[in-house]
């Protein structure tokens, strides 16, 4: 009898045939051999998880993806221990292989979506390319991120919505990570009228940054005519702040900048059309 048995032909009379094959050939030495197999199977996982676990915490990868390895690899392991002692003491596994063989076919095709996003949320722990409590644009969508997770990213939206963004998304998405450096820097532009004086208009934004406790001095914050439009010139203020006071600066500047230009006598301008009528000289004559 051939000891490898198909499972869609094995019947009751020769599988009971394969274990009387295996217990008769079964000795205490054979028997000896197969447990020492199975110590040394055990102490080979004990010592390749070891490994692991220091690796993955010398490389500081995150705890749920460190969990999930080892839960993986422990279970791809134990597999592989009972295959080895299972073809050892003579059980045919040729078409338990086999079988396992289809079932992962029929799950990952199952499962294709679960697993893509599975996927995007090892390689988004693995890269960092955000933490919890940074504010994101990622996938189309922004806000604080308050939990990473292997399936989903829960994002919470600056009016208090928590928003579940799938990892296979934003692992093929380009993210923007708005907390990720200690420094940032606010651009500002301003439409100012022709007839005002440049340097007075500079000068004056200037003294306005040098008088914010949050604006940063290093480097220089930059002050400069940008653009020459039809009704008005554009000054550009760039001044560089820690992250974190980064809106507070933004709006300080934008409301005192524009104070300081009322008392300074600078307008501000926007679009608008002059219509000039012109009376018909001839009309006049008649």
């Amino acid at each position: 009898m051939s000891d490898i048995l198909p499972l869609e032909s094995t019947s009751p009379e020769e599988v009971t045939e394969t274990f009387e094959k295996i217990s008769s050939s079964m000795t205490w030495s054979k028997a000896l051999y197969v447990a020492l197999l199975f110590v040394i199977c055990v102490v080979g996982m004990r010592l390749v998880i070891s490994i692991l676990d220091r690796t993955m915490t010398r490389l500081r990868i995150e705890p749920t993806v460190h969990k999930f390895t080892r839960s993986c690899l422990k279970v791809i392991m134990w597999m592989v221990t009972l295959l080895v002692l299972a073809g050892y003491i003579g059980i045919p596994v040729d078409s338990f292989v086999a079988v396992l063989g289809i079932i992962g076919v029929a799950l990952s095709l199952a499962l294709q979506g679960i697993l893509s996003n599975l996927a995007g949320g090892i390689m988004v722990m693995v890269s960092k390319p955000f933490a919890v409590g940074d504010y994101v644009d990622a996938a189309g969508l922004s806000g604080t991120v308050a939990e990473i997770g292997l399936v989903y990213t829960r994002l919470k939206t600056i009016d208090n919505k928590i928003i579940f963004v799938p990892n296979g998304e934003i692992s093929g998405e380009k993210i923007t990570n708005y907390n990720s450096q200690d420094r940032r820097r606010v651009d500002l532009s301003f439409a100012v009228s022709y007839e005002d004086d440049p340097e007075r208009v500079k000068q004056v934004m200037r003294e306005v940054v040098g008088a914010h406790p949050k604006a940063l001095f290093t480097p220089e914050p930059f002050v400069r005519t940008t653009a020459l439009g039809d009704s008005s010139v554009s000054y550009t203020l760039r001044v560089w702040c820690a992250t974190e006071d980064y809106w507070e600066l933004y709006y300080d500047l934008l409301e005192q900048v524009r104070a300081a230009f009322d008392r300074n006598g600078i307008g501000l301008t926007y679009n608008h059309l002059n219509v000039h009528l012109i009376s018909n000289p001839v009309e006049k004559d008649r």
